[in-house]
């Protein structure tokens, strides 16, 4: 299929691969939750469905960035880090815009929130660039960047949370229920909503699946590839930035210690469990919404059965060995036909 094709008909490459893990993931999903229920009582609770729910929405914002910049060809190994370092950074300039606009609580989060997103911004602007300009690998890029944030963050902190947040960002925002529900998920929601609109209704998403599915006959069909290319890191570092503010505010300080390798992997996983193919051009946000939740049942569940937390990678593993498995399976089925 050429890239005219793809921007013309941007469904017809993420439908591809999707018969096998979109009949799968439900099944695994309903397995697990079903399973949970007959062994642990705990599960169905209402503090650990709020809790699965809250820890999911905070996967799903990151792993749509993750999943956007795979479609399009690359990965993205510094989401981790800019969560941290986005974290650090919204609680110190919220510290010294305290002593800018005393008593102005609006000003301050909005001074906060600026300076987050757009650490993430920078991070994802260095890395677009690198990559589109430079031509250099996502992953060499990427995994520069992460430890560079991570540097930075460290720095920052000294390894020491920071507090002096104003109270309303934290009660009111981060603390705070609507409806019974975190307001992580709302947000989250909103996300996942707009990456929809994005992937089936814009230009940028249809040529990012052109970009991802064969780079070449994009830059034929006339589609600048470079700037997309750095839209999707740019895209990807805000995301991650946001659900580092999002942390910020549940927790009630800025942490060097958020994100990390752990949300990195995750991030990852759902996507590729979710039907991203690594070779890019394939992938849809909503089914990438439900492996999200999928992995933060399975992590509660093994938490709960209090399987050692050492062990608890493994079993991403072998998920994630299986999804890639599966699709490269399927790959070759349909080249035989």
């Amino acid at each position: 299929m050429s890239a005219a094709d793809a921007t013309r008909h941007p469904g017809a490459p993420a439908r591809s691969g999707f018969p096998i893990r979109l009949g799968f993931l439900p099944v695994l999903l309903i397995a697990v939750v079903i399973g949970m229920s007959l062994v642990s009582p705990q599960f169905y609770g209402p503090i650990n469905i709020i809790n699965i729910l809250r820890n999911a929405s905070l996967l799903t914002i990151v792993a749509c960035g993750q999943a956007i910049v795979i479609i399009a060809g690359g990965f993205d190994l510094s989401v981790g880090a800019v969560i941290a370092l986005a974290s650090v950074v919204t609680a110190k300039v919220m510290g010294m815009a305290a002593l800018v606009f005393p008593g102005n609580d609006a000003a301050i989060i909005a001074c906060g929130v600026l300076a987050g997103l757009g650490s993430g911004l920078a991070v994802g602007l260095v890395n677009g660039i690198c990559v589109a300009k430079l031509k250099v690998s996502g992953f060499v890029v990427t995994l520069g960047t992460m430890s560079a944030a991570a540097g930075v963050g460290l720095m920052i902190t000294s390894g020491i949370p920071v507090y002096g947040m104003p109270e309303s960002f934290v009660k009111q925002f981060g603390r705070a229920q609507f409806l019974g529900l975190p307001t992580a998920i709302y947000v989250a929601i909103a996300v996942v909503l707009v990456m929809i609109f994005v992937q089936r209704r814009t230009l940028f998403g249809r040529y990012v699946f052109a970009i991802g599915g064969n780079a070449e006959a994009a830059t034929i069909s006339g589609v600048s590839v470079n700037r997309h290319l750095v839209g999707t890191y740019v895209l990807s570092g805000v995301l991650a930035a946001a659900t580092g503010i999002l942390l910020t505010a549940q927790v009630g300080s800025g942490q060097a210690s958020f994100g990390g390798d752990r949300m990195m992997l995750q991030s990852i996983a759902a996507a590729v469990i979710g039907g991203v193919s690594l070779r890019g051009g394939i992938g849809r946000i909503e089914i990438v919404t439900v492996s999200a939740l999928f992995l933060t049942i399975l992590s509660n569940a093994l938490n709960l059965l209090q399987i050692d937390s050492r062990l608890q990678p493994v079993f991403l593993g072998v998920i994630m060995v299986a999804a890639v498995a599966a699709e490269e399976l399927s790959r070759r089925r349909k080249a035989r036909v």
